[in-house]
This record gives C-alpha cells, sequence and structure tokens, in this order.
C-alpha cells in the first residue's frame, strides 16, 4: 500500500488517498480492476488497513481477481461530508465539492497514473458507515461508471436522519447558511435516485450487511440494521440490480466490516463472472436473506 497525491482543481487543494497493489503489479504490464473504498465519518483513508490483508489473502488464495484498491482520503466539513457536494456556505465547517472532485479528478488521475482496465464493468465502489452512504450514492447517480457496489453499515435514512445523527451537523447536506436542508438531503437520498438510476438501464451488482446490534434505543426505525434491511427492500424491486443481504454478529465496527468486506468482495466478483454487465437487458432479480 502506498500513499499518493495530486493537485485536484475542483478542491485547489492536494487530493490524498492510499493504493493496494495487488501480487506482481510491478513484474508485468497487466492491466487491473479499481475498487474504490470510502471510509466512515470521523475517518480516514489509514481506516481500511484493517480490511487490506483480507483482500491480499483473498487474491493470494485465488479466492479473488487481482486488483487495485484506490482508498480517498475526504478530510471536508469535519470528515463528516458524506462524499456529497456540500451547498452550505456558511464559515463553521469546511464546504467542499467532494462528489466533482471524485469524478473529475481523482478517477482521471487514476486512470491516468495506473494500469487500469477501461470501462465501467471493471470499476467498483464501496464504503462502510458514511462511506456506505457515498457507495450506494455514486452508485446510483453515476450508473455508467461503476458496475458494482457494497455498503457496510451504510448511514442511510428514509425519509430523514434522527435528530442526534452527524448528517444534521457539519454541512454536508446544508445550503447557504442553514446547516442541514431537508429537501436537499431528499434529494441525495436513494428513494429520489432510483428513478432516474433505472432509465439509465445500467445494470448493477450491489452488497448490503448491517451488524445485529447496529439498533437506535430512541428512534427504533432509524437503527442501521433497520434501514439496512429497508435499503434492501428497495433494491429488490428494481429489474437492474441483483441485491445480497446479510446481518452479522455485532455492532457498527469492524467486527462487523471485515467479514461483511469479505464477503463482498466475493459476491461482487463472482457476479460479475456469471452476469453480462454489458448488455441492456433486465437483470433476473437474485436476493439472498439475511445469515441467521
Amino acid at each position: 500500500v502506498k500513499l499518493g497525491s495530486f493537485y485536484s482543481k475542483t478542491l485547489h487543494r492536494n487530493y490524498q488517498y492510499k493504493t493496494y497493489f495487488p501480487p506482481g503489479y510491478t513484474e508485468t504490464d497487466q492491466r487491473y480492476p479499481v475498487l474504490y473504498l470510502l471510509h466512515g465519518r470521523g475517518h480516514s483513508m489509514s481506516n481500511w488497513s484493517r480490511g487490506i490483508p483480507a483482500l491480499d489473502l483473498l487474491i493470494k488464495q485465488d479466492q479473488l481477481l487481482p486488483l487495485l484498491a484506490i482508498m480517498p482520503d475526504m478530510p471536508s466539513s469535519k470528515r463528516a461530508n458524506y462524499y456529497v457536494d456540500s451547498k452550505y456556505s456558511g464559515s463553521d465547517y469546511q464546504p467542499e465539492s467532494v462528489e466533482t472532485a471524485f469524478f473529475e479528478d481523482l478517477l482521471p488521475h487514476v486512470d491516468e497514473t495506473y494500469r487500469t482496465l477501461e470501462g465501467r464493468t471493471h470499476r467498483f465502489v464501496g464504503g462502510y458507515s458514511m462511506g456506505g452512504y457515498g457507495a450506494i450514492h455514486y452508485s446510483l447517480t453515476h450508473p455508467h461508471i461503476f458496475a458494482g457496489a457494497f455498503c457496510l453499515s451504510p448511514a442511510i435514512y428514509n425519509p430523514l436522519p434522527p435528530d442526534g445523527s452527524s448528517t444534521r451537523k457539519f454541512g454536508a447536506f446544508g445550503k447557504g447558511s442553514l446547516v442541514f436542508d431537508e429537501m436537499v438531503y431528499q434529494e441525495h437520498n436513494y428513494p429520489s435516485l432510483l428513478a432516474n438510476f433505472s432509465q439509465r438501464e445500467q445494470r448493477l451488482l450491489l452488497f448490503i450487511a448491517a451488524g445485529k446490534e447496529e439498533t437506535n434505543s430512541v428512534e427504533l426505525q432509524h437503527g442501521l440494521r433497520v434501514e439496512a434491511r429497508v435499503l434492501w427492500d428497495h433494491m429488490k424491486c428494481e429489474r437492474w440490480i441483483t441485491s445480497e443481504f446479510k446481518e452479522y454478529d455485532g455492532g457498527h465496527d469492524w467486527v462487523v466490516w471485515l467479514p461483511a468486506f469479505l464477503d463482498a468482495l466475493q459476491f461482487l466478483f463472482t457476479a460479475q463472472k456469471t452476469e453480462s454487465l454489458t448488455k441492456k437487458e433486465p437483470i433476473v432479480i437474485k436476493t439472498a436473506s439475511a445469515s441467521s
């Protein structure tokens, strides 16, 4: 794993990220699929170090095709940016056009710098917590970019987040002087994105996971375990999405995210072998019930 950076024209600053290279990368001229890994709120690109050894092991055991993994670092809005372009203009937090920088700066930089395979069928995105929100948002908003996504304990709330959620606090979904704007949040949320996604007629592989202990004692409907299942219920109804949902023992931490990460990788790259992701035909929906 190596640290990289480049100047982002969108952010007007250096954009940092880490890159995982598969075994043998420097010894051949082979090109590889790319997996983008999004960190959670308050975390950094370094938090994905918990998952990289498992990724390396799967590849070495031939359980996963060799790939590049890119781990972007995003400190905007006190690391609670939710990977969207903030419309907040107040002075309390540092709003940035995070989504624009990701697609217009980071992705071209990666394709120009590393030996990546071209096209959406070789590009995937995933994340945990806030990064899970980013993964579902990016895959539905930009289906021409990604063939598959996974979201582990995604910080997604429908229709609106509970009062204590960080989505309300740091300006990611703000507008003008308002730190949080309900309309802005709902415009970015997955129910609002699905209609446009379906019109694009692009196949998407999607893995969703949550911990059995991810509950909200005050607002039961907003526990992330419940919200993840509601998200899956929506995805099951989409003809262009092949989805799987699993629950794991544990809460909002790597006790859940590590085994879920392994299952997500195997789901995405196994399904990729059996699904034609280039033909414009609806997917025959395949779903897996939550584990016992």
